[in-house]
């Protein structure tokens, strides 16, 4: 009998049925009920001896993958795989699958979300009446004003779709896209990364972490934004430098920013960045749906599958 690792802490509560697929295949089946990530040596010690992985946000290193002799796949419940060793990977024959597109509905709402509630102060206005305060500051209607859209992957589209359902205009950059069918297909006109930053009235980001793109939003790029503009971040907390985006939003280069993502989840309460009534965080819960959950369990336990020759 085979067997398969589940990390993510959401198919304990949706999985049943994918698991019961998984087990009527022949393999015996262990999933996280922890409610919380396994602890590195737990996971390694876990995976030592799996056929397959579902993985969530756990760390694929090169010791835990030599560590795990037979593993032949991993499939991610999401589309990140910045916390795999993706070369290593290759090199041992373990094969890597991505639930591309299962979630990109909620995380595309989530960051549009954001547009509303930076634009009309929201967050600051609810915690203003919470503590007693009748105050009625102006906010900014969404219609006629820019998106900027840095990755046009199944989320970036998504949130063109929806942006430009509200009647806002969409601009975009992504180096591996054909431009002609963005504009053809998706009415979204393709510019430089530069132009993207310049034009733009919200400029949000909807890209993989990698070595090139480790903060692509700093001192300099976020200089480039409009000080009218926000910056919106559901992607990966490494595409921002932190300590430069709180220089600008303390020095008004830029209006505000909201994240659904940080560098070290979960932050300190004493980080300076939530201190700030233009800053909003979100605890990583753009793809926390009941939707989005059941559509990458379904995709994530048919993706390992396939690999498995299931």
């Amino acid at each position: 009998m085979g067997k398969i690792l589940i990390t993510p802490r959401s198919f304990s509560r949706y999985g049943e049925q994918a698991i019961d697929l998984m087990e009527s295949k022949g393999y015996e089946v262990t999933v996280n009920t922890t409610g919380k990530p396994y602890s590195y040596e737990k996971f390694c010690e876990l995976s030592s001896d799996v056929d397959g992985i579902i993985l969530g946000v756990d760390t694929v290193d090169e010791q835990m993958l030599k560590g795990a002799k037979n593993l032949k796949g991993i499939s991610r419940f999401g589309v990140g795989i910045d916390n795999i060793n993706v070369e290593i990977a290759d090199r041992l024959g373990i094969k890597i699958a991505r639930a591309i597109g299962s979630n990109s509905t909620s995380v595309a709402e989530l960051a549009v979300g954001f547009f509303f509630t930076l634009a009309r102060n929201v967050v600051k206005n609810v915690n203003e009446v919470k503590a007693g305060k009748w105050n009625k500051a102006s906010g900014m209607e969404l219609r006629n004003k820019t998106v900027g859209v840095i990755g046009l992957g199944a989320i970036g589209k998504e949130v063109s779709r929806m942006s430009q359902g509200i009647g806002m205009k969409v601009i975009g950059y992504d180096p591996f896209v054909n431009k002609e069918e963005m504009k053809e297909k998706y009415n979204i006109d393709m510019k430089s990364f530069e132009e993207v930053l310049q034009e733009s009235d919200f400029v949000t980001l909807h890209m993989p972490l990698t070595e090139e793109n480790k903060y692509l939003m700093n001192k300099a790029t976020l200089r480039l934004m409009k000080s009218t503009a926000y910056l919106i971040n559901t992607a990966r907390g490494g595409l921002v430098n932190e300590d430069d985006l709180y220089e600008a939003l303390i020095e008004n280069i830029i209006a505000g920013a909201a994240a659904d993502v940080f560098s070290n989840e979960s932050p300190s309460k004493d980080e300076k960045l939530l201190k700030l009534d233009n800053f909003i965080l979100s605890s990583h819960i753009a793809s926390l749906t009941v939707n989005a959950e059941l559509n990458t369990i379904n995709l994530a336990t048919h993706n390992l599958l396939k690999i498995l020759g299931k």
